[in-house]
């Protein structure tokens, strides 16, 4: 539903409300009273805006990955090497974690329990920040630095599967060991290094073929 600009910050008031609720509390424990009381609205002004609390969680994680599609393409839209667009990729998805903390315990934690009733709906924006890294992994196959028998669709859930498992690391972890600069460093070598065509020549349009 499409929102007049006057409902929008109170909108926007609520999400971010049942961010720190959410995070606080747990999905499961939080009442709609503590979100309404956390963004200074009525109780009954919730269900203006959302169906139920399962709503407004699904809504916060449609937003904020709209928030980071926007942000990721505006970034890697910067760099040219497809493998560098991977590092730049990686750097910004675990900036954006680091700078909202209570973000991170949501998306890692949250909707991982709250996974029954997550299956009901169609991720849409979660489908096309993955398509992000495919589109990274195919420009990288046609300009022939990323190797041919790389598969877009298993390599881009690889990836945020490392992104993914790195956050939880660092949400759960009182002293975490690795530094944000060693995470993004590691994470990217590791797919850089992976993906890289090994006959890849700069000079050249295509790929030297293996000598036999």
């Amino acid at each position: 539903m499409a929102l007049k600009e006057k409902d929008r910050g109170k909108h926007d008031q609520i999400i971010e409300a049942a961010v720190k609720i959410f995070a606080k509390k747990g999905f499961y424990n939080a009442k709609v009273s503590e979100i309404a009381r956390e963004a200074s609205v009525a109780d009954g002004t919730i269900y203006l805006y959302f169906k139920n609390k399962d709503d407004i969680l699904i809504s916060l994680f449609e937003e904020k990955m709209h928030f980071w599609i926007e942000q990721v393409e505006q970034v890697v839209s910067k760099v040219d090497d497809p493998l560098e667009k991977i590092r730049a990729f990686v750097a910004q998805h675990l900036y954006m974690i680091k700078e909202h903390k209570y973000l991170a315990e949501v998306m890692q934690i949250e909707l991982r329990q709250s996974s029954k009733f997550m299956r009901r709906y169609v991720p849409v924006k979660f489908l096309e920040y993955l398509d992000l890294i495919g589109k990274i992994i195919e420009e990288g196959k046609q300009e022939g630095v990323i190797r041919q028998d790389v598969i877009p669709a298993i390599a881009k859930r690889a990836l945020f599967g490392a992104l993914d498992e790195m956050l939880l690391y660092w949400v759960l972890a009182k002293k975490p060991k690795y530094s944000m600069d060693e995470s993004i460093e590691q994470i990217s070598h590791l797919f850089i290094d992976g993906l890289r065509d090994r006959q890849y020549d700069p000079d050249r349009s295509r790929p030297e073929q293996s000598a036999v």
